[in-house]
């Protein structure tokens, strides 16, 4: 069960914040899943990609952990604060 509460009549974060409970549990993804029928056999196929993504996914993070290779460094947000100019 899911519960968010209302605080001070603030209806909009009350939403985005049931939204992203939501999200992390599965549940739009399952909705959107049953809303139309998955073959046992597309299903097989969409799995096994994903597991195969999962994999790469995981190997890439233990190869830059180990200093294969290097890792992606994100560009600043634009207004951010930069370190050392005050």
């Amino acid at each position: 069960m899911v519960e968010i509460y209302v605080r001070q009549n603030n209806v909009d974060q009350a939403l985005r914040a049931l939204k992203k409970k939501l999200q992390n549990e599965g549940v739009l993804r399952e909705m959107k899943a049953r809303k139309h029928y998955e073959k046992p056999s597309e299903k097989r196929v969409r799995e096994k990609a994903e597991g195969v993504r999962r994999a790469r996914k995981l190997a890439r993070k233990r190869a830059q952990l180990e200093g294969l290779i290097p890792s992606k460094k994100r560009a600043p947000r634009p207004g951010a604060p930069r370190p050392g100019n005050r």
